[in-house]
């Protein structure tokens, strides 16, 4: 059975393949942390952005749930280190790409957030 924080940080990444599938900004904001850094690691495709610009990208995006797609993510890994630092691994298939992340993670007051979010991703031939 997994523990708290495990638990805890199951309940973040729910939020977060939520957030993503259905585009919705607000639940993000109650996974990724105010000093966010995305990082588009893709060869070719490379770009940092913080938390404002990423929720308005968001906002502006198409929902992947509102063209039915399935949903495919997975969480590869959870590690932690102490207890206030940790590192998930992800996956998830969505708009034609196989994306890979890697998401930081901190304990703060309000809880686990994801304080950097570091990605690539690959056109999927289907």
């Amino acid at each position: 059975m997994p523990g708290s924080e495990e638990r805890e940080i199951q309940d973040l990444m729910d939020r977060y393949f939520d957030g993503i599938y259905h585009s919705d900004s607000a639940v993000l904001r109650t996974v990724f942390h105010t000093d966010l850094a995305y990082v588009n690691g893709t060869e070719g495709s490379y770009e940092n952005m913080g938390l404002e610009p990423y929720m308005a990208r968001i906002d502006a995006r198409t929902a992947t749930a509102s063209r039915g797609d399935l949903r495919d993510e997975v969480i590869e890994r959870i590690a932690f280190k102490g207890n206030r630092i940790g590192i998930v691994e992800a996956r998830m298939t969505m708009m034609g790409r196989n994306y890979q992340d890697l998401l930081t993670i901190l304990n703060t007051d309000d809880g686990w957030r994801v304080l950097t979010k570091v990605f690539s991703f690959v056109e999927r031939g289907d």
